[in-house]
């Protein structure tokens, strides 16, 4: 039985003669794979242009922006030091406002404190 499924498997083998034109015809799996390549290489393309032409301008546009509305803010909080002898104005005290139910472990103030634009809870 193995035999016999060895020998139709195998076929019978065609002969091509010198005479014959050699065939230019792809299997449709070939040509598949090589239309699904040419679309990779194309759409990696794309998304390079994209990348180099739309998304650094747009980074470094939008970090421009942010820099000089940051030089505003300095700008800004030193003119508010200048009329306060060099010192930032305190916040209203608001019963709301910095309200701590349960003590942090490393002390009142957040773990990241910055002494120049909040208010320092130990001395509150």
């Amino acid at each position: 039985m193995y035999s016999r499924l060895l020998a139709r498997r195998a076929g019978p083998a065609f002969r091509r003669f010198s005479t014959e034109a050699p065939t230019t015809h792809k299997s449709p799996y070939i040509a598949e794979l090589e239309a699904v390549e040419h679309h990779a290489h194309e759409t990696t393309d794309l998304w390079r242009k994209i990348s180099f032409y739309v998304c650094i301008p747009a980074i470094a546009v939008c970090s421009a922006w942010v820099w000089n509305i940051e030089a505003e803010h300095k700008a800004h909080s030193e003119h508010l030091k200048h009329e306060n002898d060099g010192v930032m104005p305190q916040p209203p005290a608001y019963e709301y406002l910095n309200v701590r139910r349960k003590p942090y472990p490393w002390g009142p103030n957040s773990l990241f404190f910055n002494h120049e634009v909040q208010k320092d809870m130990a001395e509150a």
